[in-house]
């Protein structure tokens, strides 16, 4: 008997463990949860042909495991199916964010960033999925040695092609996973399993971009080059998150008062109109980081960043990112007297990566 075709799987009892999926998912805090068999070769190709120009930037780790993420089997061997899984994380509103991107003396931190840092608690939940998707699963197949691993956004899988292929949306022209009713404001997380979960029998989610092309035509750095296709070196996420260099000079002043990430090609997004609140309490704004100004966050030292940046996925930008970033926003900035002397009283003391995008604001502010 092998992993992949049991003998007993249409055995009610398994249609039913397949059932109660959505009612497991539910009870730990996912919207949405879909099952899909693991065939991606064509998402392979895309990724291959997107190394191949470059587009990943400094992301090394994209190009080194480019082979794990085109086949999941490599990660867990045996698996036959994907459970993916779907989170919101929008608490504050999309007129709240913007009215922050508006203002050019407030901070503008991406909305998912803004609370608890996701992966630790959507891996502890789908952990818990897992494991009653195992418990069921002995009941009726006690034979089969059960494998599963959970995945969120830290390991070489394509979670929005599973998605997609699970029925949890389609691929937008921005390359976020899209849904008619939930927008794009989740987060997604997968379970890979030996176990052959049922797949409902469903049609395809259909693309509902149609000839809009909104999120490509508001990209500040235009960093959305075509339909799905992203050039990372210019988009801001990648330059205030992944990036550890000095930011490209011409792509300064298009970053505005963005800090960490950009969330610009969804809140254009038609299907985010009415996008569903998170439910979960850790991803509300934490420290008043929603409405907070740049010469605030600009006067934290590194033990208050350290401190108030604890259990959050800014901590990804390290304190040089951080200040970096803000130093850019401030050149930004309607000029002040507050501006040009927080910025001078800086210059000292900061490292020569933040050092040169002081300089570079205080220059924009017509300060030498």
């Amino acid at each position: 008997m092998s992993a992949a075709q049991p003998a007993d799987t249409d055995d009610a009892r398994w249609q039913a463990l397949g059932q109660q999926l959505p009612l497991w998912a539910e009870s730990l805090g996912f919207e949405a949860v879909g099952v899909t068999p693991i065939n991606l070769a064509e998402d392979a190709a895309h990724l291959r042909r997107w190394l191949a120009q470059r587009h990943h930037g400094d992301m090394q780790w994209m190009a080194e495991h480019a082979e794990l993420r085109a086949d999941p089997a490599q990660l867990l061997p045996g698996a036959v199916r994907a459970v993916s899984l779907r989170m919101n994380y929008l608490s504050a509103s999309v007129p709240d964010a913007l009215r922050a991107l508006a203002d050019g003396e407030r901070a503008y931190i991406s909305r998912y960033a803004l609370g608890r840092d996701y992966h630790k608690l959507i891996r502890k939940r789908l952990k818990q999925l897992a494991d009653r998707l195992a418990a069921a699963a002995a009941e009726v197949l006690p034979d089969l040695p059960v494998q599963q691993r959970p995945f969120v956004d830290s390991a070489p899988v394509l979670e929005k092609a599973l998605g997609r292929d699970a029925g949890l949306g389609w691929i937008g022209k921005h390359t976020l996973l899209l849904h008619r009713e939930a927008g794009s404001y989740f987060f997604l997380g997968e379970v890979l399993t030996n176990l052959p979960v049922p797949v409902p029998d469903q049609p395809p989610v259909r693309d509902l971009c149609g000839s809009c092309t909104a999120c490509i035509d508001v990209c500040p750095t235009q960093a959305i080059v075509g339909p799905q296709q992203l050039d990372a070196r210019r988009c801001i996420s990648y330059l205030t998150i992944e990036h550890r260099g000095p930011i490209p000079e011409a792509l300064r002043a298009p970053i505005g008062n963005r800090i960490f990430g950009c969330d610009d090609c969804q809140l254009v997004c038609p299907w985010n109109r009415h996008a569903t609140p998170s439910r979960e309490a850790d991803f509300a704004p934490r420290h008043g980081l929603d409405t907070a100004s740049l010469l605030d966050l600009w006067a934290w030292d590194e033990a208050t960043w350290s401190k108030r940046t604890e259990g959050m996925a800014l901590r990804r930008a390290g304190w040089s990112g951080w200040r970096r970033n803000l130093a850019v926003a401030l050149g930004n900035a309607p000029s002040s007297a507050a501006v040009s002397h927080a910025l001078s009283a800086a210059l000292p003391a900061s490292d020569a990566l933040v050092g040169e995008h002081v300089a570079w604001a205080l220059a924009r502010h017509g300060q030498r």
